[in-house]
C-alpha cells in the first residue's frame, strides 16, 4: 500500500472515530442537561407546594387561635377563615403540579398531607360552627384534638419534605 493511500485511510478512520465520539458525547450531554432540567422543575414544584403549605398553615393557625378564645370574635374568625380557604386552594393547585412532576411515591406522600390537612380542617370547622352557635361544651376536647391533628399534619409535611429531597437527590 502506498503511503498516500495509507494516510488517506488513516485520516478517514480518524474522522469517523472523532465523529462517533462527538455523537456519543453529544447524546450524553443532552441526557445530562435533560436530567438537570427535570430535577429543577421538580425542585420548583416541591418548593412551591411547601411554600403554599406554609402560607396556608399560618392562616390555619390564625383561625385556630381566634377560635380558642373564650369569646371568639366571629367577624374576625370569618375573615381569617376566608383567607385560609383562599390559601387552601393555592395548596391544591401546587399539589397538582407535584403530582404531574413527581413520581407516584411522592404523590402518595402528598395525599397523606392532604388527609392530615383535611382532618385538622374538619376539627377547625366544627370549632367555628360551635362558636357561632354559642356551644362551649366541646371546646377543651376540640382544642386538644386540634393540637393532635396539628402534630399529625406537621409530621406529614416533614415526610413530604424528606421524600421530595430523596426524589431530587436520585435525579442527580
Amino acid at each position: 500500500m502506498d503511503s498516500g493511500l495509507a494516510a488517506l485511510l488513516g485520516a478517514a478512520v480518524g474522522s469517523v472515530t472523532t465523529l462517533g465520539a462527538a455523537f456519543v458525547n453529544g447524546r450524553a450531554q443532552a441526557r445530562s442537561q435533560h436530567a438537570q432540567w427535570r430535577r429543577q422543575h421538580r425542585r420548583d414544584a416541591y418548593a412551591g407546594y411547601l411554600g403554599a403549605l406554609h402560607d396556608r398553615d399560618i392562616a390555619m393557625d390564625a383561625v385556630l387561635d381566634a377560635l380558642r378564645s373564650d369569646r371568639p370574635d366571629l367577624a374576625d374568625v370569618d375573615e381569617k377563615t376566608s383567607r385560609f380557604v383562599m390559601l387552601a386552594r393555592e395548596v391544591h393547585r401546587a399539589c397538582e403540579v407535584v403530582v404531574l412532576e413527581g413520581p407516584a411515591s411522592l404523590a402518595d406522600v402528598a395525599d397523606r398531607v392532604a388527609k392530615a390537612s383535611g382532618d385538622l380542617s374538619h376539627v377547625m370547622r366544627r370549632m367555628a360552627e360551635n362558636a357561632r352557635a354559642g356551644i362551649t361544651t366541646h371546646r377543651a376536647e376540640d382544642t386538644a384534638l386540634a393540637a393532635e391533628r396539628e402534630r399529625a399534619l406537621y409530621q406529614a409535611v416533614k415526610d413530604f419534605r424528606l421524600a421530595a429531597r430523596n426524589v431530587i437527590d436520585k435525579a442527580v
